[in-house]
């Protein structure tokens, strides 16, 4: 599939909107409440876009999907329409489609990334990338064997809800001296689900909700009906489908943590667990170049250096001495991709073919920054990893953690 045009301001039709061959095409994968009070209103802006498909296996949710992006097209040049679907396979089988935007639980982030690489699209993934440390390779894998383009959802690379970028080009130049800590405030681990059976209301699939996720009865905790007003889905909570606090805020601020210590190619060498969790002690990592980092500690990430110590989190950013923070960088400091905006970046890195701010890699060191936490919480014991071969040094029972067995016939695909 060629990527698609470059768009010139002459180009732009009477409506304000590029030519129908001149626009990006997406399909929407999960039409929640992330998708629907902030992707879809995002992408509906963009007079370089048309969302021309959605998917959910809620009935509720995909028709009001269907009706907000009718109501936004309706009238304009070319319109021929919007399709809903209940199964996110008839949108990655459509050959008018450029890029598909996933924002469906996280046990159903993988497979549709993957099948939508090997199909020529683009993609938008929601954080965290992955259920498992095994499918965060994968997904690697794929993007860069079909050249294609991830944008993961990590939000705050593109500035979005507080200073992060100039948080961590301040601790990168030096302002604070050399790191020698960093603490990470975020809930804690998943547990295994243990909610009783529910009547399950019509409307919903959840047979397809399921997907490789082991069989069980309903419960409206894991999905909540009634359109988008709910609650956000409690289903974090469970470690079937996701992995807590620790993959949920914890994808965004160990991304943060990251990216200030410049290892988005890389991570921890040594997870320790607490000794007595109950005391309030997390799990401990360990980087190569001696840098501890703790879960735990004030909300956000707060980096303590040889010189003063920085903590940046949504909505604020302080620093001792506060001069590290006053003083406007210098053209010879450290100075890190600027977003024009997280959905903007991911629509122009399609048309130019360069990597976006959180490109799939860094997507997946960070969520397994996640997950080493979580299995180390979870077995309560010392773990070594070795980062650049994605797996446990002489822990042969430990790299059996690394995925899980799905149900059929939702097998993690091949690259």
């Amino acid at each position: 599939m060629a990527a698609p045009t470059l768009i010139s301001s002459t180009a732009i039709g009477k409506d304000g909107r590029a030519p129908a061959s001149e626009r990006i095409t997406i399909g929407l994968i999960g039409t929640g409440k992330m998708c629907s009070g902030y992707h879809m209103g995002t992408l509906l802006g963009f007079n370089d876009v048309q969302i021309v498909a959605v998917c959910d296996v809620d009935t509720t949710r995909r028709k009001m999907a269907e009706k907000r992006v009718a109501a936004k097209y309706a009238g304009k040049t070319d319109y021929k329409g919007i399709d809903a679907y209940n199964d996110f396979r008839k949108i990655i089988e459509r050959k008018d489609i450029d890029a598909v935007l996933i924002a469906a639980p996280d046990h159903w982030h993988a497979i549709p990334v993957i099948e939508a690489c090997k199909a020529g699209k683009d993609v938008y993934c929601e954080k965290p990338l992955t259920l498992t440390i095994g499918e965060a390779k994968r997904c690697i894998d794929a993007v860069r064997k079909h050249k294609r383009v991830l944008q993961t959802g990590s939000q705050q690379r593109s500035s979005v809800f507080g200073p992060f970028r100039k948080a961590c080009e301040i601790v990168r130049s030096g302002r604070i001296g050399k790191i020698k800590r960093v603490t990470v405030g975020v809930g804690g681990p998943s547990k295994w689900c243990d909610l009783p059976e529910e009547k399950l209301e019509p409307g919903l699939d959840w047979n397809m909700w399921l997907g490789p996720a082991p069989k069980r009865p309903y419960n409206s905790i894991l999905s909540a009906r009634g359109g988008i007003s709910k609650p956000w889905g409690q289903w974090r909570r469970y470690r079937e489908y996701s992995g807590g606090g620790q993959t949920d805020i914890g994808a965004h601020h160990y991304d943060i943590a990251q990216w200030g210590l410049g290892m988005d190619e890389s991570g921890p060498v040594e997870i320790i667990p607490p000794e007595d969790p109950s005391k309030g002690t997390g799990v401990k990592y360990v980087y190569a170049n001696g840098v501890e980092m703790v879960h735990g500690g004030a909300s956000g990430i707060t980096f303590f250096g040889t010189e003063g110590k920085l903590r940046v989190d949504r909505g604020h950013l302080s620093a001792t001495p506060t001069e590290a923070i006053k003083e406007p960088l210098a053209d010879n400091d450290v100075h890190l991709y600027e977003s024009p905006g997280h959905h903007r970046d991911w629509i122009n890195c399609i048309r130019n073919r360069k990597r976006p701010v959180a490109d799939v890699e860094i997507g997946a060191r960070s969520v397994t920054v996640c997950h080493l936490g979580n299995l180390a919480y979870w077995h309560g014991r010392k773990l070594k990893w070795d980062p650049k071969n994605w797996e446990f040094i002489g822990d042969k029972e430990a790299n059996t953690w690394l995925d899980y067995d799905r149900r059929g016939p939702w097998q993690l695909p091949k690259v």
